[in-house]
Protein backbone atom coordinates (compact mmCIF):
# COMPACT_ATOMS: atom_id res chain seq x y z
CA UNK A 1 0.00 0.00 0.00
CA UNK A 2 3.01 2.20 0.18
CA UNK A 3 3.42 2.48 -3.81
CA UNK A 4 1.64 4.89 -5.93
CA UNK A 5 -1.21 3.88 -7.90
CA UNK A 6 -2.11 4.96 -11.48
CA UNK A 7 -5.61 6.07 -11.07
CA UNK A 8 -9.02 5.68 -9.13
CA UNK A 9 -11.19 3.22 -11.35
CA UNK A 10 -10.57 -0.31 -12.86
CA UNK A 11 -12.19 -2.05 -15.15
CA UNK A 12 -13.53 -5.69 -15.48
CA UNK A 13 -10.74 -6.84 -17.40
CA UNK A 14 -8.42 -5.37 -15.08
CA UNK A 15 -10.32 -6.95 -12.29
CA UNK A 16 -10.05 -10.45 -13.77
CA UNK A 17 -6.43 -10.04 -15.15
CA UNK A 18 -5.26 -8.94 -11.30
CA UNK A 19 -6.98 -12.31 -9.79
CA UNK A 20 -5.37 -14.71 -12.20
CA UNK A 21 -2.02 -12.73 -11.05
CA UNK A 22 -2.47 -13.09 -7.35
CA UNK A 23 -3.54 -16.63 -7.86
CA UNK A 24 0.16 -17.20 -9.98
CA UNK A 25 1.81 -15.51 -7.24
CA UNK A 26 0.35 -17.11 -4.30
CA UNK A 27 1.49 -20.55 -6.73
CA UNK A 28 4.85 -18.92 -7.21
CA UNK A 29 4.96 -18.37 -3.29
CA UNK A 30 4.27 -21.87 -2.07
CA UNK A 31 6.94 -22.88 -4.30
CA UNK A 32 9.80 -20.63 -2.68
CA UNK A 33 8.52 -21.50 0.63
CA UNK A 34 9.70 -25.23 -0.14
CA UNK A 35 12.81 -24.36 -1.79
CA UNK A 36 13.97 -21.29 -1.96
CA UNK A 37 16.70 -19.51 0.11
CA UNK A 38 15.08 -17.00 2.64
CA UNK A 39 17.31 -14.18 4.40
CA UNK A 40 17.23 -14.88 7.94
CA UNK A 41 20.65 -15.40 9.40
CA UNK A 42 20.50 -12.03 11.10
CA UNK A 43 17.10 -11.50 11.85
CA UNK A 44 16.05 -7.61 12.04
CA UNK A 45 13.55 -5.82 13.59
CA UNK A 46 11.90 -2.75 12.26
CA UNK A 47 9.62 0.28 13.71
CA UNK A 48 7.02 2.58 11.80
CA UNK A 49 6.00 5.47 13.64
CA UNK A 50 2.83 7.53 12.49
CA UNK A 51 2.52 11.03 14.13
CA UNK A 52 0.15 13.96 13.92
CA UNK A 53 0.47 17.49 13.11
CA UNK A 54 -1.22 20.28 14.74
CA UNK A 55 -1.36 23.66 15.37
CA UNK A 56 0.03 26.40 17.86
CA UNK A 57 -3.94 26.01 19.03
CA UNK A 58 -3.74 22.14 19.10
CA UNK A 59 -5.96 21.55 16.38
CA UNK A 60 -5.66 19.49 13.11
CA UNK A 61 -2.81 20.71 10.70
CA UNK A 62 -3.80 20.16 7.31
CA UNK A 63 -0.10 20.69 6.16
CA UNK A 64 1.62 17.25 5.46
CA UNK A 65 3.45 18.10 2.08
CA UNK A 66 4.85 21.91 3.69
CA UNK A 67 5.96 19.56 6.68
CA UNK A 68 7.66 17.04 4.52
CA UNK A 69 9.26 19.77 2.59
CA UNK A 70 10.76 21.57 5.57
CA UNK A 71 11.85 18.26 7.37
CA UNK A 72 13.22 16.90 4.16
CA UNK A 73 14.02 13.63 5.55
CA UNK A 74 13.55 10.72 2.84
CA UNK A 75 12.54 8.59 6.48
CA UNK A 76 9.12 10.57 6.38
CA UNK A 77 6.61 9.76 4.59
CA UNK A 78 2.82 11.17 3.92
CA UNK A 79 0.02 9.02 5.17
CA UNK A 80 -3.93 9.15 4.70
CA UNK A 81 -4.70 12.41 6.33
CA UNK A 82 -2.83 15.73 5.55
CA UNK A 83 -2.30 15.77 9.60
CA UNK A 84 -0.27 12.99 9.32
CA UNK A 85 2.99 12.00 8.86
CA UNK A 86 4.66 8.68 9.15
CA UNK A 87 8.80 8.25 10.67
CA UNK A 88 9.70 4.89 9.17
CA UNK A 89 12.85 3.52 11.10
CA UNK A 90 16.05 1.79 9.46
CA UNK A 91 16.08 -1.81 10.06
CA UNK A 92 18.32 -3.31 13.26
CA UNK A 93 19.57 -6.40 14.85
CA UNK A 94 18.39 -6.20 18.08
CA UNK A 95 21.44 -7.60 20.91
CA UNK A 96 23.66 -5.28 23.14
CA UNK A 97 22.26 -1.70 23.76
CA UNK A 98 20.89 -1.72 20.13
CA UNK A 99 17.35 -0.65 22.03
CA UNK A 100 18.87 2.22 23.87
CA UNK A 101 20.79 3.75 20.40
CA UNK A 102 17.46 3.49 18.86
CA UNK A 103 15.70 5.61 21.69
CA UNK A 104 18.86 8.09 20.80
CA UNK A 105 18.43 8.31 17.44
CA UNK A 106 14.24 8.67 17.15
CA UNK A 107 14.49 11.51 20.13
CA UNK A 108 17.21 13.25 17.96
CA UNK A 109 14.96 12.63 14.71
CA UNK A 110 11.88 13.71 15.66
CA UNK A 111 13.50 16.99 17.47
CA UNK A 112 14.81 17.57 14.31
CA UNK A 113 12.05 17.10 12.74
CA UNK A 114 9.52 18.84 15.12
CA UNK A 115 11.70 22.54 14.75
CA UNK A 116 11.67 21.99 11.18
CA UNK A 117 7.96 21.29 11.00
CA UNK A 118 7.57 24.90 13.44
CA UNK A 119 8.66 26.41 10.23
CA UNK A 120 5.22 25.25 8.58
CA UNK A 121 3.17 26.70 11.74
CA UNK A 122 2.76 22.31 12.85
CA UNK A 123 3.94 20.85 16.25
CA UNK A 124 4.10 16.97 15.54
CA UNK A 125 2.07 14.78 18.48
CA UNK A 126 2.37 11.17 19.26
CA UNK A 127 -1.20 9.91 20.34
CA UNK A 128 -3.59 6.93 19.23
CA UNK A 129 -6.07 9.25 18.13
CA UNK A 130 -6.01 12.72 18.00
CA UNK A 131 -8.23 14.39 20.59
CA UNK A 132 -9.33 17.81 19.07
CA UNK A 133 -10.25 16.27 16.13
CA UNK A 134 -13.39 16.81 15.48
CA UNK A 135 -16.32 16.36 12.44
CA UNK A 136 -15.90 20.01 10.99
CA UNK A 137 -12.03 19.18 10.17
CA UNK A 138 -13.27 16.51 7.89
CA UNK A 139 -15.51 19.25 5.27
CA UNK A 140 -12.65 20.51 3.56
CA UNK A 141 -9.58 19.07 1.98
CA UNK A 142 -8.65 16.51 4.73
CA UNK A 143 -6.98 14.09 1.93
CA UNK A 144 -2.87 13.81 1.51
CA UNK A 145 -2.69 14.27 -1.87
CA UNK A 146 -1.95 11.05 -3.29
CA UNK A 147 -3.41 8.74 -5.81
CA UNK A 148 -3.69 5.99 -3.68
CA UNK A 149 -5.52 7.67 -0.99
CA UNK A 150 -8.36 8.43 -3.39
CA UNK A 151 -8.20 4.98 -5.04
CA UNK A 152 -8.63 3.25 -2.30
CA UNK A 153 -11.41 5.47 -0.54
CA UNK A 154 -13.28 4.96 -4.08
CA UNK A 155 -12.72 1.74 -4.06
CA UNK A 156 -14.32 1.12 -0.32
CA UNK A 157 -17.41 3.42 -0.69
CA UNK A 158 -17.84 0.95 -4.75
CA UNK A 159 -17.73 -1.82 -2.24
CA UNK A 160 -19.91 -1.18 0.39
CA UNK A 161 -22.36 1.05 -1.88
CA UNK A 162 -23.92 3.54 0.96
CA UNK A 163 -22.08 5.76 3.32
CA UNK A 164 -20.30 4.57 6.78
CA UNK A 165 -21.63 3.80 9.74
CA UNK A 166 -19.69 4.92 12.90
CA UNK A 167 -21.22 3.52 15.89
CA UNK A 168 -18.86 3.25 18.89
CA UNK A 169 -20.41 3.28 22.95
CA UNK A 170 -18.06 3.59 25.88
CA UNK A 171 -18.00 2.05 28.91
CA UNK A 172 -19.38 5.30 31.03
CA UNK A 173 -22.30 5.59 28.42
CA UNK A 174 -21.12 8.15 25.75
CA UNK A 175 -21.62 7.06 22.92
CA UNK A 176 -20.68 8.21 18.90
CA UNK A 177 -23.50 7.20 16.13
CA UNK A 178 -22.41 9.19 13.14
CA UNK A 179 -21.89 8.61 8.74
CA UNK A 180 -19.29 9.16 6.82
CA UNK A 181 -19.12 9.58 2.96
CA UNK A 182 -14.82 9.24 2.68
CA UNK A 183 -13.13 6.78 4.82
CA UNK A 184 -11.73 10.47 6.69
CA UNK A 185 -12.23 8.66 10.24
CA UNK A 186 -9.37 5.81 9.53
CA UNK A 187 -7.22 8.75 9.30
CA UNK A 188 -7.50 9.33 12.76
CA UNK A 189 -6.23 6.11 13.52
CA UNK A 190 -1.99 5.99 14.32
CA UNK A 191 -0.32 4.07 15.56
CA UNK A 192 3.33 2.39 15.84
CA UNK A 193 4.18 -0.43 13.65
CA UNK A 194 6.87 -3.53 14.78
CA UNK A 195 8.64 -5.54 12.52
CA UNK A 196 10.28 -8.89 12.90
CA UNK A 197 12.28 -10.99 10.36
CA UNK A 198 11.67 -14.71 10.74
CA UNK A 199 12.64 -17.96 9.33
CA UNK A 200 10.33 -19.71 7.39
CA UNK A 201 9.66 -22.83 9.02
CA UNK A 202 9.50 -20.43 12.75
CA UNK A 203 7.01 -17.99 11.15
CA UNK A 204 3.47 -20.01 12.44
CA UNK A 205 5.18 -19.97 15.40
CA UNK A 206 5.74 -16.05 15.85
CA UNK A 207 2.65 -15.11 14.33
CA UNK A 208 0.80 -17.25 16.59
CA UNK A 209 2.75 -16.37 19.94
CA UNK A 210 2.01 -12.20 18.32
CA UNK A 211 -1.75 -12.71 18.63
CA UNK A 212 -1.79 -15.00 21.81
CA UNK A 213 0.01 -11.76 23.31
CA UNK A 214 -2.10 -9.17 21.77
CA UNK A 215 -4.44 -8.43 24.42
CA UNK A 216 -2.06 -8.31 26.97
CA UNK A 217 -0.25 -5.91 25.08
CA UNK A 218 -2.87 -3.39 24.11
CA UNK A 219 -3.81 -3.23 27.43
CA UNK A 220 -0.62 -2.03 28.50
CA UNK A 221 -0.41 0.52 25.57
CA UNK A 222 -3.78 2.03 25.32
CA UNK A 223 -3.56 5.36 24.37
CA UNK A 224 -6.72 6.44 22.40
CA UNK A 225 -9.72 7.19 25.03
CA UNK A 226 -11.21 10.15 22.85
CA UNK A 227 -12.59 10.95 19.40
CA UNK A 228 -14.75 13.37 18.07
CA UNK A 229 -15.08 14.93 21.83
CA UNK A 230 -16.34 11.61 23.20
CA UNK A 231 -14.87 9.23 26.02
CA UNK A 232 -15.08 5.76 24.35
CA UNK A 233 -13.09 2.42 24.72
CA UNK A 234 -9.44 2.93 26.03
CA UNK A 235 -8.21 2.32 22.62
CA UNK A 236 -11.16 3.35 20.39
CA UNK A 237 -8.17 3.01 17.41
CA UNK A 238 -9.10 -0.42 17.06
CA UNK A 239 -13.27 -0.17 16.51
CA UNK A 240 -12.61 2.85 14.62
CA UNK A 241 -10.42 1.66 12.27
CA UNK A 242 -12.42 -1.67 11.97
CA UNK A 243 -15.75 0.13 11.04
CA UNK A 244 -14.04 2.97 8.85
CA UNK A 245 -12.46 0.54 6.48
CA UNK A 246 -15.66 -2.07 6.12
CA UNK A 247 -16.39 -2.67 3.00
CA UNK A 248 -19.53 -4.57 3.91
CA UNK A 249 -22.90 -3.61 3.38
CA UNK A 250 -25.07 -4.65 6.65
CA UNK A 251 -26.15 -7.68 4.82
CA UNK A 252 -23.25 -9.03 4.05
CA UNK A 253 -22.17 -8.82 7.58
CA UNK A 254 -25.29 -10.54 8.67
CA UNK A 255 -24.02 -13.23 6.08
CA UNK A 256 -20.46 -13.63 8.13
CA UNK A 257 -18.57 -12.01 5.46
CA UNK A 258 -15.27 -11.29 7.12
CA UNK A 259 -14.34 -7.56 7.51
CA UNK A 260 -11.07 -6.32 6.25
CA UNK A 261 -9.63 -5.22 9.49
CA UNK A 262 -9.36 -9.02 10.34
CA UNK A 263 -8.01 -10.56 14.17
CA UNK A 264 -8.16 -14.29 12.08
CA UNK A 265 -10.29 -16.85 12.83
CA UNK A 266 -7.78 -19.68 13.88
CA UNK A 267 -3.97 -20.60 14.90
CA UNK A 268 -1.96 -21.39 12.05
CA UNK A 269 0.82 -23.82 10.77
CA UNK A 270 2.33 -21.86 7.73
CA UNK A 271 2.48 -17.78 6.49
CA UNK A 272 0.95 -19.38 3.43
CA UNK A 273 -2.06 -19.90 5.19
CA UNK A 274 -2.87 -16.22 5.50
CA UNK A 275 -1.89 -15.58 2.06
CA UNK A 276 -3.95 -18.04 1.08
CA UNK A 277 -6.71 -16.81 3.16
CA UNK A 278 -6.40 -12.99 1.62
CA UNK A 279 -7.09 -14.82 -1.69
CA UNK A 280 -9.61 -16.74 -0.72
CA UNK A 281 -11.87 -14.59 1.42
CA UNK A 282 -11.22 -11.47 0.23
CA UNK A 283 -11.88 -9.35 -3.37
CA UNK A 284 -9.28 -7.00 -4.88
CA UNK A 285 -9.40 -3.22 -3.52
CA UNK A 286 -7.09 -2.04 -5.85
CA UNK A 287 -6.55 -4.45 -9.09
CA UNK A 288 -3.05 -3.02 -10.13
CA UNK A 289 -1.18 -5.64 -12.63
CA UNK A 290 2.59 -4.84 -12.88
CA UNK A 291 3.59 -6.68 -16.77
CA UNK A 292 6.25 -9.63 -14.61
CA UNK A 293 6.07 -13.25 -15.01
CA UNK A 294 6.90 -14.65 -11.60
CA UNK A 295 6.86 -17.82 -12.21
CA UNK A 296 9.03 -17.29 -15.29
CA UNK A 297 11.42 -15.46 -12.78
CA UNK A 298 11.55 -18.20 -10.56
CA UNK A 299 12.49 -20.56 -13.03
CA UNK A 300 15.27 -18.21 -14.43
CA UNK A 301 16.60 -18.46 -11.22
CA UNK A 302 15.50 -14.81 -10.16
CA UNK A 303 13.75 -13.52 -6.55
CA UNK A 304 10.41 -12.40 -7.60
CA UNK A 305 8.12 -9.83 -6.11
CA UNK A 306 5.22 -11.29 -6.25
CA UNK A 307 3.74 -7.56 -6.84
CA UNK A 308 -0.03 -8.40 -6.98
CA UNK A 309 -0.13 -10.50 -4.07
CA UNK A 310 1.98 -8.16 -1.76
CA UNK A 311 -0.64 -5.04 -2.99
CA UNK A 312 -3.74 -7.16 -1.93
CA UNK A 313 -2.25 -7.97 1.54
CA UNK A 314 -1.64 -4.39 1.99
CA UNK A 315 -5.44 -3.72 1.69
CA UNK A 316 -6.35 -6.60 3.90
CA UNK A 317 -5.71 -5.34 7.73
CA UNK A 318 -4.88 -8.09 9.79
CA UNK A 319 -3.71 -6.55 13.60
CA UNK A 320 -0.51 -9.31 12.93
CA UNK A 321 0.20 -9.31 9.09
CA UNK A 322 2.31 -11.29 7.19
CA UNK A 323 4.69 -9.57 5.06
CA UNK A 324 6.66 -10.98 1.97
CA UNK A 325 9.13 -8.71 1.03
CA UNK A 326 12.61 -8.51 -1.12
CA UNK A 327 15.84 -6.49 -0.09
CA UNK A 328 19.02 -6.67 -2.16
CA UNK A 329 17.37 -9.34 -4.32
CA UNK A 330 16.64 -11.45 -1.05
CA UNK A 331 13.19 -12.65 -0.55
CA UNK A 332 12.94 -12.45 3.39
CA UNK A 333 9.40 -12.77 5.88
CA UNK A 334 8.21 -10.50 8.40
CA UNK A 335 5.76 -10.71 10.88
CA UNK A 336 4.07 -6.64 11.50
CA UNK A 337 3.05 -6.61 14.56
CA UNK A 338 0.30 -3.06 14.27
CA UNK A 339 -1.12 -3.89 17.51
CA UNK A 340 0.05 -0.54 19.33
CA UNK A 341 -1.04 3.38 19.16
CA UNK A 342 1.61 5.77 18.45
CA UNK A 343 2.86 7.90 21.76
CA UNK A 344 2.68 8.83 24.05
CA UNK A 345 6.83 9.27 24.58
CA UNK A 346 9.81 7.72 22.63
CA UNK A 347 10.86 5.72 26.22
CA UNK A 348 7.18 4.36 26.30
CA UNK A 349 7.86 3.51 22.46
CA UNK A 350 10.53 1.50 23.12
CA UNK A 351 9.48 -0.30 26.28
CA UNK A 352 6.68 -1.63 24.19
CA UNK A 353 8.71 -2.49 21.57
CA UNK A 354 10.70 -4.57 23.96
CA UNK A 355 7.88 -6.31 25.89
CA UNK A 356 6.40 -7.45 22.74
CA UNK A 357 9.77 -8.09 20.86
CA UNK A 358 11.23 -10.57 24.40
CA UNK A 359 7.37 -12.07 24.75
CA UNK A 360 7.30 -12.98 21.14
CA UNK A 361 10.21 -14.46 20.84
CA UNK A 362 9.88 -16.28 24.49
CA UNK A 363 6.26 -17.71 23.77
CA UNK A 364 7.34 -18.77 19.93
CA UNK A 365 9.92 -20.73 20.97
CA UNK A 366 8.31 -22.73 24.51
CA UNK A 367 8.31 -26.11 24.55
CA UNK A 368 4.57 -26.25 24.73
CA UNK A 369 3.08 -23.29 23.06
CA UNK A 370 0.65 -21.40 24.33
CA UNK A 371 -1.83 -21.61 21.64
CA UNK A 372 -2.12 -25.11 22.35
CA UNK A 373 -3.70 -24.48 25.70
CA UNK A 374 -5.76 -22.07 24.94
CA UNK A 375 -8.78 -21.08 22.03
CA UNK A 376 -8.21 -18.79 19.11
CA UNK A 377 -11.60 -17.18 20.25
CA UNK A 378 -10.26 -16.61 23.82
CA UNK A 379 -7.23 -14.66 22.32
CA UNK A 380 -9.69 -12.03 20.06
CA UNK A 381 -11.39 -12.00 23.27
CA UNK A 382 -8.28 -10.68 25.18
CA UNK A 383 -7.77 -8.47 22.15
CA UNK A 384 -11.22 -6.83 22.28
CA UNK A 385 -10.95 -6.50 26.24
CA UNK A 386 -7.58 -4.75 26.05
CA UNK A 387 -9.08 -2.23 23.71
CA UNK A 388 -12.17 -1.53 25.23
CA UNK A 389 -11.06 -1.49 28.79
CA UNK A 390 -7.20 -0.86 28.83
CA UNK A 391 -5.46 -1.32 32.21
CA UNK A 392 -9.03 -2.47 33.71
CA UNK A 393 -9.09 -5.22 31.19
CA UNK A 394 -9.70 -8.98 32.46
CA UNK A 395 -8.26 -11.34 30.27
CA UNK A 396 -8.15 -14.89 30.21
CA UNK A 397 -4.49 -16.80 30.04
CA UNK A 398 -3.80 -20.72 30.34
CA UNK A 399 -3.18 -21.97 33.67
CA UNK A 400 -4.32 -18.72 35.66
CA UNK A 401 -7.96 -18.23 33.95
CA UNK A 402 -9.20 -14.64 34.27
CA UNK A 403 -7.40 -12.20 35.21
CA UNK A 404 -6.89 -8.48 35.43
CA UNK A 405 -4.31 -7.59 32.45
CA UNK A 406 -1.90 -5.46 35.04
CA UNK A 407 -1.50 -8.85 37.29
CA UNK A 408 -0.59 -10.98 34.25
CA UNK A 409 1.82 -9.08 33.17
CA UNK A 410 3.53 -8.27 36.56
CA UNK A 411 3.30 -11.69 38.08
CA UNK A 412 3.93 -13.71 34.97
CA UNK A 413 4.56 -11.78 31.28
CA UNK A 414 7.64 -9.61 32.68
CA UNK A 415 10.22 -12.54 33.74
CA UNK A 416 9.00 -13.99 30.17
CA UNK A 417 10.01 -10.78 28.50
CA UNK A 418 13.39 -10.71 30.63
CA UNK A 419 14.03 -14.22 29.17
CA UNK A 420 13.21 -13.48 25.66
CA UNK A 421 15.04 -10.20 25.48
CA UNK A 422 18.35 -12.26 27.02
CA UNK A 423 17.89 -14.86 24.12
CA UNK A 424 17.79 -11.60 21.77
CA UNK A 425 21.39 -10.65 23.20
CA UNK A 426 19.63 -7.57 25.07
CA UNK A 427 21.65 -6.68 27.38
CA UNK A 428 20.71 -7.10 31.06
CA UNK A 429 20.18 -3.58 32.12
CA UNK A 430 18.90 -2.43 29.06
CA UNK A 431 16.10 -5.26 29.39
CA UNK A 432 15.52 -4.17 33.14
CA UNK A 433 15.34 -0.36 32.31
CA UNK A 434 12.99 -1.20 29.60
CA UNK A 435 10.47 -3.66 31.11
CA UNK A 436 10.92 -1.23 34.65
CA UNK A 437 8.66 1.04 32.23
CA UNK A 438 6.29 -1.73 31.54
CA UNK A 439 5.88 -2.84 35.03
CA UNK A 440 5.40 0.52 36.28
CA UNK A 441 2.47 1.30 34.32
CA UNK A 442 1.07 -2.28 36.08
CA UNK A 443 1.75 -1.00 39.57
CA UNK A 444 0.15 2.66 38.70
CA UNK A 445 -3.00 1.73 36.89
CA UNK A 446 -1.41 4.55 34.61
CA UNK A 447 -1.27 4.44 30.79
CA UNK A 448 -1.79 7.18 28.42
CA UNK A 449 -5.21 6.26 28.12
CA UNK A 450 -5.57 6.64 31.64
CA UNK A 451 -3.89 9.80 32.15
CA UNK A 452 -5.95 11.55 29.02
CA UNK A 453 -8.92 10.30 30.66
CA UNK A 454 -7.86 11.62 34.52
CA UNK A 455 -6.35 14.87 32.83
CA UNK A 456 -9.89 15.75 30.91
CA UNK A 457 -12.44 14.66 33.83
CA UNK A 458 -10.19 17.10 36.43
CA UNK A 459 -10.58 20.06 34.27
CA UNK A 460 -14.06 19.59 33.50
CA UNK A 461 -14.33 19.44 37.29
CA UNK A 462 -12.81 22.90 37.15
CA UNK A 463 -15.60 23.91 34.95
CA UNK A 464 -13.52 24.27 31.58
CA UNK A 465 -15.80 22.59 28.71
CA UNK A 466 -15.09 19.00 26.99
CA UNK A 467 -13.72 20.79 24.02
CA UNK A 468 -11.17 23.19 26.08
CA UNK A 469 -10.42 20.58 28.15
CA UNK A 470 -9.19 18.40 25.59
CA UNK A 471 -7.24 21.14 23.76
CA UNK A 472 -5.95 22.02 27.26
CA UNK A 473 -4.60 18.51 28.49
CA UNK A 474 -3.11 17.73 24.83
CA UNK A 475 -0.64 21.00 25.30
CA UNK A 476 0.42 19.23 28.69
CA UNK A 477 0.44 15.82 26.75
CA UNK A 478 2.49 17.31 24.26
CA UNK A 479 5.18 18.74 26.84
CA UNK A 480 5.32 15.81 28.96
CA UNK A 481 6.03 13.88 25.44
CA UNK A 482 9.04 16.04 24.57
CA UNK A 483 10.07 15.35 28.65
CA UNK A 484 10.34 11.58 27.55
CA UNK A 485 9.27 10.70 30.83
CA UNK A 486 7.37 7.43 30.93
CA UNK A 487 3.84 7.90 31.09
CA UNK A 488 3.48 5.81 34.41
CA UNK A 489 5.16 8.91 36.19
CA UNK A 490 2.99 11.81 34.92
Amino acid sequence: MGEEVSGTGYTREQRQRYREKVRQDLDVFERMLTASSFDFDRPLTGMEIELNLVDPEFQPRMANAEVLEHIADPGYQTELGQYNIELNVDPRPLPGDAALDLETDLRKSLNAAEEKAGAAGAHIVAIGILPTLMPEHFHTEWMSANRRYAALNEAIFNARGEDLFIDIEGATGERLATYADTIAPESACTSVQLHLQVAPQEFADYWNAAQALAGPQLALGANSPFFFGKQLWAETRVELFAQATDTRAVELKNQGVRPRVFFGERWITSIFDLFEENVRYFPALLPICEDTDPLAQLERGEVPQLDELCLHNGTIYRWNRPIYDVVDGRPHLRVENRVLPSGPTVVDTMANAAFYFGLVRALAESERPLWSQMSFSAAEENFHSAARDGVDAQVYWPGVGQVSATELVLRRLLPVAADGLGRWGVGRDEAEELLGIIEGRCISGQNGAAWYRREVHAREDAGESREEALRLVLEDYRQHMHDNRPVHTW
